[in-house]
C-alpha cells in the first residue's frame, strides 16, 4: 500500500527546470513541503511563489560546500527536518572524446558525481538522527549501458550508480533508503528542448519522456512503504532504441 506524502519535507536541487521543476510541482500537489535549491535564484524564487508557503528557495550551488551546508542548515530551520533530497541537479556533454574540451569534462564530474555526494553528505547526518528518510539521485540509462555519443555523461552516471548501491548498503540498517531514478531521453531544457511545440513533437513519435512522467515515477518511489525500496527505478520513451 502506497503511503501518503501530505507533510514530508523534501529537498530538490537542479528544480529550476526540468524534471527538477516538474517534481516540484508534483509533490506540492500531494501536500509537501519544499525546498528548492539550484544556481538560476530568480527562477527558484518565481517556483516557490507559485507553489505556495509550503516552498522556500535556497540559491544553491552544488559545487560549493559552503552553499550545500547551508542548504541543508536551512531546511531544518524552517521544516525542522528533511524527509526526502532529490538530487538532480546535473550537466550534459556529449561528443567525441578527441574533440572534447577535459575542462569541462571536470566541471561536468564536479556537478555530477561530486556535487551528487556533497548533497548527500549534507543531509545525511539528520536522517540518520531521524533514523528515516529518502534519497533519490537522478541517474540516467547512460548508467546502466555505455552509450558512445556520451562517453563522458556515461562516466559520470555510471559513478553515480555505483555511489547509489554502495551508500544504500551502508544506511539500510539506520531506516534511510537510497535509489535512483534513471530516464532515457526526457524533452527538456537539458536536452535542449525549449518550446511545448517540440516537447509536443517528440512525445508524439514515443521518442522522449516528458519531466512530468519522470516526476510521476519518482512520487512513486517516494510512496512506498518503509519496507520497500526501489534500487533503480530505469524508463525510457517507447521508441527510444536503447
Amino acid at each position: 500500500m502506497e503511503q501518503t506524502l501530505a507533510g514530508r519535507v523534501v529537498i530538490i536541487t537542479g528544480a529550476s527546470s526540468g524534471i527538477g521543476a516538474a517534481t516540484a510541482r508534483t509533490l506540492a500537489r500531494r501536500g509537501c513541503k519544499l525546498v528548492l535549491a539550484a544556481r538560476s535564484a530568480d527562477k527558484i524564487q518565481a517556483l516557490a511563489e507559485e507553489l505556495g508557503e509550503a516552498a522556500l528557495a535556497i540559491p544553491t550551488d552544488i559545487t560549493i560546500g559552503e552553499d550545500v551546508t547551508r542548504m541543508a542548515e536551512r531546511t531544518i530551520e524552517r521544516f525542522g527536518r528533511v524527509d526526502a533530497l532529490l538530487a538532480n541537479a546535473g550537466i550534459y556533454i556529449p561528443g567525441q572524446v578527441a574533440e572534447g574540451d577535459p575542462d569541462a569534462w571536470a566541471q561536468l564530474i564536479e556537478v555530477n558525481v561530486t556535487g551528487v555526494m556533497r548533497c548527500v553528505r549534507a543531509v545525511l547526518p539528520y536522517m540518520l538522527a531521524q533514523k528515516s528518510g529518502d534519497i533519490l539521485v537522478t541517474s540516467s540509462i547512460s548508467g546502466f549501458i555505455d552509450i558512445v555519443w556520451e562517453p563522458v555523461y556515461s562516466a559520470s552516471k555510471h559513478a553515480v550508480q555505483t555511489f547509489v548501491h554502495t551508500l544504500r548498503r551502508q544506511v539500510a540498517p539506520s531506516g534511510v533508503r537510497v535509489g535512483s531514478i534513471a530516464p532515457g531521453m526526457v524533452a527538456n531544457e537539458l536536452w535542449g528542448f525549449t518550446t511545448s511545440e517540440e516537447i509536443d513533437a517528440q512525445i508524439a513519435k514515443h521518442a522522449s519522456l516528458r519531466s512530468e512522467d519522470v516526476a510521476e515515477a519518482i512520487v512513486f518511489m517516494l510512496s512506498q512503504p518503509p519496507h520497500v525500496t526501489i534500487r533503480d527505478l530505469v524508463m525510457v520513451p517507447q521508441n527510444q532504441d536503447l
